[in-house]
């Protein structure tokens, strides 16, 4: 297996879920995933998608950040994160590209992503990774529907929206151009 950030990702989620004694049973039950699915990520035959991420992280109660950030090389981040170094991930099947600003560390509570959704892009998460965690949207360029726990909003380039994540989140675009926004996670 090569080493490509996928091949780390599936070798660190195989990690996680031994070391909570799960099996891949106890782990599709846990994230409404199929088994099967969850075999193929762990050997790495397939690139996972924003919303699997999203679930994994939400049976594991890490940030996405964090999980991405585990895989990457590297131990303690730089103060100063130049455009360059900063970490892209892209998940092709949902038109969704991540720029991790500011990485995690654990011994700071928040972070800065960027993330840009390409026309008609719809990603949903059925919980937080973190409940409680707060997050920031603040949209930069062209139009974002935000759902939380059922709740829509409609935001513009300019406005940002302050929530607490609790229940289930859905970004979509509904524009004919991209939108990109960034997102302060701030966790409990």
């Amino acid at each position: 297996m090569r080493d490509t950030l996928d091949s780390r990702l599936a070798a660190r989620v195989a990690e996680l879920r031994v070391a909570r004694g799960w099996s891949l049973d106890d782990l599709a039950g846990r994230t409404g995933v199929s088994r099967s699915t969850l075999s193929r990520l762990e050997r790495a035959e397939i690139s996972p998608t924003a919303s699997l991420l999203g679930r994994l992280c939400a049976a594991y109660g890490w940030t996405m950040s964090r999980l991405l950030a585990e895989v990457e090389a590297g131990a303690e981040p730089p103060a100063l994160v130049r455009a360059a170094d900063q970490r892209v991930w892209r998940d092709e099947a949902s038109g969704f590209t991540r720029r991790s600003v500011s990485p995690p560390h654990a011994g700071l509570r928040g972070e800065l992503i960027e993330g840009v959704l390409e026309p008609g892009a719809d990603i949903a998460y059925d919980a937080p990774p973190v409940a409680g965690m707060e997050q920031h949207v603040w949209v930069l360029d062209g139009r974002l529907e935000f759902t939380d726990d059922g709740t829509p909003h409609t935001l513009d380039a300019g406005d940002c929206l302050r929530l607490r994540l609790l229940g289930s989140t859905r970004l979509r675009n509904p524009g004919t151009g991209p939108v990109r926004y960034a997102i302060f996670v701030a966790l409990p």
